[in-house]
């Protein structure tokens, strides 16, 4: 049996991954428009051919901050549609080949997202998960409910929190752009402080490979606005985009060479 001494005042337990030096770190990114700032400024390089297997869409992009090696990858375009491939699908596909290629000590999903107003959200605001959760598997079955929503918890990070100078939230995740009235029901029964379309499938697939994993959100537009949300969306994708350019490096920066546990 592995033993560790933990960051927290000397306990012993088990070894998990969550106690594993961060090391080698993957960013999931849906869109290459939300990837392209963070890419450029860590001045990762394009991988080819990609590192995710073919017949993948996916792009991915390596290179080292710092000491640390660093995996962006995004979903790519769709060979029938032409468009980001977003979406639950080809997140979780893209999360399962880029664990395996990459074997990472953290998972990171950054992206953009819908805020609410009435959890205080406001465009440019940047999130830290505290969890992820499904809004849109709704399986009213004994036992099925709570695989529908599978909710998959991020590690307690205090210290990133003020390092960064974060906010902290549920991510709560669905396949579709708008909200109903029953996504919008079931989002308030997550506790989601922001919505998007990838997040709860990433942090499926890295529960299964028993890899820790944060999300960092850049909000967009606010679900319980007034504005549409594809306009808001849109007019404010370059400025989402560049919140998270600023905030991954310092997020990186913190995690390297800590343990999970220790954030």
């Amino acid at each position: 049996v592995n033993i560790h001494i933990s960051c927290m005042g000397g306990r012993q337990s088990k070894t998990t991954m969550a106690d594993k030096k961060i090391e080698t770190v993957l960013v999931v990114i849906a869109m290459e428009a939300e990837a392209a700032p963070f890419v450029e400024h860590l001045k990762l390089t394009k991988d080819e051919p990609s590192l995710l297997n073919t017949p993948l869409p996916g792009i991915s992009y390596s290179g080292t901050h710092g000491s640390t090696k660093v995996v962006a990858v995004c979903n790519g375009k769709d060979a029938i549609y032409g468009v980001d491939s977003v979406g639950t699908v080809s997140a979780a596909l893209t999360t399962y080949a880029a664990i395996q290629a990459v074997k990472p000590d953290l998972v990171i999903n950054a992206g953009t997202c819908g805020g609410f107003k009435a959890k205080g959200g406001a465009i440019g605001d940047v999130y830290l998960s505290s969890a992820f959760k499904n809004h849109d598997r709704r399986i009213p079955l004994p036992g099925f409910e709570a695989f529908g929503t599978y909710a998959v918890e991020s590690p307690a990070c205090p210290k990133l929190v003020a390092a960064a100078g974060l906010k902290v939230g549920v991510v709560s995740t669905g396949n579709s752009l708008d909200c109903t009235p029953t996504d919008a029901e079931v989002m308030k029964e997550n506790d989601a402080s922001v919505k998007e379309m990838e997040g709860a499938a990433i942090a499926q697939v890295a529960k299964m490979f028993g890899i820790p994993i944060i999300g960092i959100k850049s909000v967009t537009d606010i679900v319980d606005g007034d504005r549409p949300t594809g306009e808001e969306f849109m007019e404010n994708l370059g400025a989402a985009a560049k919140a998270l350019q600023d905030k991954l490096p310092k997020v990186i920066d913190f995690v390297a060479g800590k343990t999970a546990a220790c954030l």
